[in-house]
């Protein structure tokens, strides 16, 4: 099966996880799907991950995180699409819900999380928002 959209795949399968309160959740891996979990495991969203290696594709278990039963992850919304690409100079990095946000953009040096982008003067492409 082709997924058109592998992020937007990803984020969806975690939404749908945390709706249906599954304390796991399997995406298939890529570098930029490895390098999104890892940005939200730093910030705090998830518990953790594990990298599962499988012949077809290999997939990453993203272990959700839970207080008083209430997920960590309030909502993921991607960005930039397919179809419309979204990109922001180094100051013009938005802030998501004041700040209890992150926005997570694709840069020249990597993926990153807004506020380290806006640091660093770098600008890029807008991947999605996590609250």
């Amino acid at each position: 099966m082709t997924i058109i959209d592998p992020i937007a795949d990803m984020l969806t399968r975690i939404r749908n996880a945390i709706m249906a309160s599954h304390e796991s959740v399997l995406v298939p891996s890529s570098k930029m799907e490895l390098s999104i979990v890892k940005i939200l495991k730093e910030e705090g969203f998830i518990d953790r991950y594990e990298v599962l290696k499988g012949k077809p594709q290999p997939m990453i278990k993203i272990h959700l995180k839970y207080t008083d039963e209430q997920p960590a992850i309030l909502g993921l919304e991607r960005v930039s699409k397919s179809g419309l690409r979204v990109y922001v100079g180094g100051r013009e990095i938005p802030r998501v819900y004041g700040g209890f946000g992150i926005a997570i953009l694709s840069t020249s040096k990597g993926i990153m999380t807004g506020q380290k982008a806006w640091r660093q003067h770098l600008g890029g492409e807008i991947l999605c928002y996590v609250w």
